[in-house]
């Protein structure tokens, strides 16, 4: 084996974007480990856990550790890692920028009167004093980090309440603001309802589905998925509720969790806000967010359409449709069973609709913190969850792939491989697509990519789940 081990000092990129290169890296023929990474104390403790010898870092330098099988792959990932990086500094110099600020602070200063919100995305133990920073600037804050401590979530929101202004976090995915979305983000037509979440692809399934009945979306606050937890008790979730209530544009609101604690639930329906609230509150005898999104749509005077499905076809006819290159049609599904259900997940309150749905069953959520740390994030790299689905030999899998900005920008290049070979070995796959038709990655597109690789797909996460259960019980003869 070969090494290339670098430390740059004061190099920084942002987390999410170095994760793309890593992963970009490891895909080079001959590479067998690629970490591009922020020299954090955990990063460099996972770079010597892989056997790295790591020089002296600190966590405002640039790691770099790579190995490949020969020196000519090492050179190629090294050229490789330099137009990727030099790409990302040309398209900022394209743009403008100057040197960056060294703080949030001072960067909300050089913004002048422009800015109003910060995105904090910095390893969780790092999180709490730029989001700090971004909050005594007067900035609302969305944090992307994760593994960060309640404590802190609780003192960041109380002083911005007091200072006027929202956190949005920690563990936030998803917002949309005026229309601009920040972390993953469908592209979504602008309307007339609010959403506020504590919840990313609960939101995103919300949003996606409105968007394809044709309603649009003012604002998207997402407040972390423990803002309505008893210990943090809804303190961002009533902000966002009210501001939400303020605004002209918005007609109606949509509120979107994963399952509250039962005393904050009561408290945050029982504000008395003037514009209507239709609740996502997920939980045993609770609707599904699928549901829910009817009701709004027949709240708001419009009809319920029809979800997108496509049914899972024959291994016969999917053979026959490859040969003739045709996209075939309907019929029954492709794989066929016997054994288990298995939901392996990227979205955690996905997961946690489908399980309540389901009823029986093994849930795994790879967005969790424990998959999560010091890795890219299941929508961004599917590596995790790919290998759990080659392990699976039997009975009925079924999986989220969540479009938008900020996700995999081509998910069905990836999965459908492994969806053709789960189905080749008798299981049925299943799968729940969430985006809407203007998402970058083409929602009809990856739909017919699965399909024809042999799984069921489904644009309601309800449905998806409904049909895996009923599967399951066919085939166990339950």
């Amino acid at each position: 084996m070969n090494d290339l081990v670098e430390v740059r000092a004061g190099v920084y990129h942002d987390s999410v974007s170095l994760m793309r290169v890593s992963q970009a890296l490891a895909g080079l023929p001959g590479v067998t480990v690629a970490i591009v990474a922020m020299a954090t104390e955990l990063n460099v403790s996972l770079a010597r856990d892989a056997g790295f010898a790591v020089p002296p870092a600190t966590p405002g330098d640039l790691l770099v550790a790579i190995r490949a099988t020969s020196d000519d792959a090492v050179r190629e990932a090294a050229a490789e890692l330099e137009r990727r990086l030099a790409a990302r500094e040309a398209a900022g110099a394209s743009r403008g920028e100057r040197r960056p600020p060294r703080t949030t602070r001072a960067a909300a200063h050089a913004a002048a009167r422009d800015a109003t919100v910060a995105l904090v995305s910095v390893p969780g133990e790092y999180a709490f004093l730029e989001a700090a920073d971004a909050v005594e600037a007067g900035l609302s804050v969305m944090i992307f980090s994760d593994n960060v401590p309640v404590q802190q979530e609780i003192l960041l929101k109380d002083r911005a309440r007091e200072k006027g202004v929202l956190v949005m976090g920690p563990d936030c995915g998803t917002a949309v603001i005026g229309g601009a979305g920040l972390g993953f983000a469908n592209v979504l037509r602008p309307g007339p309802v609010g959403v506020v979440a504590a919840s990313g692809t609960g939101a995103q399934q919300v949003t996606s589905l409105l968007d394809l009945a044709g309603v649009g979306v003012s604002h998207l606050l997402g407040v972390g998925g423990r803002d309505l937890s008893a210990e943090v008790a809804g303190r961002s979730t009533i902000q966002a509720l009210r501001a939400l209530d303020a605004d002209p544009a918005t007609e109606l609101i949509v509120l979107v969790s994963k399952p509250p604690a039962a005393e904050v639930a009561r408290a945050v329906q029982d504000l008395g806000l003037g514009t209507k609230v239709v609740t996502a509150l997920l939980g045993p005898g609770q609707d599904d967010l699928t549901a829910a999104v009817e009701e709004v749509l027949r709240a708001l005077g419009r009809e319920v359409p029809e979800w997108p499905e496509w049914p899972a076809r024959p291994a016969k006819e999917r053979t026959s449709d490859r040969a003739a290159g045709s996209p075939g049609s309907p019929g029954a599904p492709g794989g066929a069973g016997g054994g288990p259900l298995r939901g392996l997940y990227s979205g955690g309150t996905l997961c946690t609709e489908a399980a309540l749905i389901a009823g029986t069953g093994e849930f795994i959520d790879f967005g969790d913190d424990e998959y999560t740390r010091g890795r890219a994030h299941p929508m961004i790299d599917p590596t995790l969850r790919l290998e759990a689905l080659d392990a699976v030999e039997s009975g009925v899998v079924l999986l989220d792939v969540v479009l938008g900005h900020g996700a995999d920008p081509d998910p069905s290049a990836e999965l459908a491989p492994g969806v053709a070979r789960a189905c080749e070995r008798g299981v049925a796959v299943v799968v729940a697509l969430v985006g809407t038709d203007g998402d970058p990655q083409g929602l009809r597109a990856q739909a017919a990519r699965l399909n024809e690789a042999g799984a069921a797909v489904f644009t309601s996460n309800a449905a998806a789940a409904r049909h895996a259960r009923d599967l399951a019980r066919a085939h166990t003869g339950a």
